[in-house]
């Protein structure tokens, strides 16, 4: 099913206004002290919010949120770590082993979610964070982006430059898609992969990963 399109306004940063792909909205604030962005699923309802004002479209708190990654540091000090920005992160989720499944992609800088996908029953975490990483590089490459890509699975990264999910789960009824995503993922590695821009995120030295889901 095709994604619903969004568009994205920017109050404050290089160029305020209104804009209709995430690449271009993070140009504008990348790097940009204090940048109030949000996104709306319509032309109509970003304009109309790119008139008022940003305290009037977002929670108490949300705009500390946007500025800090789940990272324990703050983005210059992950910059001056060496976390290379802009750039994409991926983690998944998984309620037991095997379990109920998810996983997400979101921008290293600030959070913004690019991918969400799930639940799928009867999946693994290595599964939802191969699937992860393989989503976020179609992602990039549908975007023409050359970005840096973090993972905190070495098992999902070592997968990727292999081709192919290792995976010793066995098939069911209730998580064949889970398996035809793993064929193809397969298949689209076979003709468009390089890893030479996936990196494994530092848990240790940088804190959680921003794609995080903050269930641990």
């Amino acid at each position: 099913m095709a994604k619903r399109p969004k568009f994205y306004v920017v109050w404050q940063g290089h160029a305020p206004g209104v804009y209709d792909n995430w690449p271009e909205c993070q140009r504008q604030i990348h790097g940009f002290p204090g940048a109030q962005y949000k996104s709306f699923p319509s032309r109509q309802a970003a304009t109309e919010a790119f008139a008022g004002q940003y305290e009037q479209y977002v929670s108490p708190g949300q705009g500390k949120s946007r500025k800090k990654t789940p990272s324990s540091l703050s983005l210059e000090e992950l910059e001056s770590a060496g976390v290379l920005l802009p750039s994409i992160s991926v983690d998944a989720a998984c309620s037991g082993n095997p379990g109920v499944l998810e996983y997400q992609g979101v921008l290293t800088d600030g959070g913004e979610p690019i991918f969400h996908e799930g639940p799928f029953p009867d999946g693994t975490v290595n599964i939802g964070e191969f699937l992860a990483i393989v989503d976020a590089l179609r992602y990039l490459q549908e975007q023409g982006l050359d970005w840096p890509l973090y993972s905190d699975s070495k098992v999902a990264i070592g997968w990727v430059k292999k081709g192919r999910a290792n995976t010793k789960l066995e098939p069911t009824s209730q998580n064949r898609p889970l398996f035809q995503r793993l064929d193809q993922a397969a298949g689209w590695l076979a003709q468009h992969h390089d890893a030479t821009n996936i990196y494994k995120w530092q848990t240790g030295r940088w804190g959680e990963i921003p794609a995080d889901f903050g269930r641990k």
